[in-house]
């Protein structure tokens, strides 16, 4: 089990370049909730096991050919926290929404850490709260299409997130699905939902620009369930499922995304970590540092 810390005590990449509050253009949002998992437990592990790796990571990425830590990067004290005590769905999507509402306000790039997918909906109605009259897209990269109304009782079940945000009226796309149920099947097909599927993108080599060219709106969130990455990359997830991106395809599609579009924020969610073993966790501070990195070129925050 993974010590817990305070996130001030193991900021994102370390000590030795965090930035504080006011000079920062990047916060990382440690969100260790989780209540509805159905298969391995531990997401709400995830972030800290996330910002411990993060400590490996090195400055300089060999891609971009430079380091992109001096943009800026805070991390945020740990919102709805589970390891301790319960946290409602409820209490959980308020405080979520108000946390990055105020980041938004301040006119920071966030990142959140999960902790289960259902946090999401937190983070979408953040972002449709701050910007009513400009539409965007959920990117969802993701083993699961997370299209049913309810699971297990609840509309907010890690399994219905992408139920919630087509409730809201936005436009999505859903990318690397590999595991649907006929409720699923049926809402795709009734409301013509946008999916490039895993098997798809494996036979296909034009998935890339049709997926890009698929988004209908200049603004993007991305919402990344780490199952969406093929599992010999990132075990440690709640609920694995064989194929899915692999790392030169994700990276390459999300980098891509950040060129030709204006992304507003993104999540990272449901690393659940195995003991004694570090690939996963580091794999995701990884894409967390590239998600900085594609954001600090695409806004040429350093030139």
């Amino acid at each position: 089990m993974l010590t817990q810390v305070s996130t001030a005590e193991l900021p994102f990449l370390g000590a030795d370049v965090a930035a504080d509050y006011a000079a920062a253009r990047v916060v990382i949002l440690p969100i260790p909730y989780e209540a509805t998992t159905t298969y391995r437990r531990g997401c709400e592990n995830g972030p800290d096991a996330i910002l411990d790796a993060s400590q490996q990571v090195e400055y300089y990425d060999e891609e971009l050919e430079q380091e992109v830590w001096p943009v800026g990067i805070y991390t945020h004290e740990a919102i709805a926290d589970t390891r301790n005590s319960p946290v409602s769905a409820e209490e959980m999507l308020d405080v979520t929404q108000k946390t990055v509402c105020k980041l938004i306000q301040d006119g920071k790039f966030a990142i959140a850490l999960g902790g289960e997918h259902s946090i999401s909906t937190g983070l979408v109605e953040a972002y449709r709260q701050a910007n009513p009259n400009e539409p965007f897209t959920v990117v969802q990269i993701d083993a699961h299409g997370d299209l049913r109304h309810e699971y297990e009782g609840s509309i907010h079940n890690h399994a219905c997130i992408m139920r919630r945000v087509v409730d809201m009226g936005l436009p999505t796309v859903q990318i690397g699905i590999r595991s649907i149920c006929k409720e699923e099947a049926d809402l795709i097909k009734e409301k013509q939902l946008t999916v490039f599927r895993a098997r798809e993108i494996a036979m296909q080599p034009d998935w890339l620009e049709r997926a890009i060219a698929s988004i209908s709106t200049e603004k993007v969130f991305f919402t990344i369930d780490l199952d969406g990455i093929d599992p010999t990359l990132i075990p440690a997830v709640g609920t694995p499922e064989p194929g899915g991106l692999n790392w030169y395809s994700l990276t390459t599609f999300i980098r891509r995304v950040f060129e030709t579009h204006d992304v507003i924020g993104c999540d990272v969610m449901e690393l659940a970590p195995i003991p004694d073993s570090v690939v996963s966790e580091f794999t995701a501070a990884k894409l967390v540092y590239k998600l900085i990195g594609y954001q600090t070129v695409a806004k040429g925050w350093l030139t």
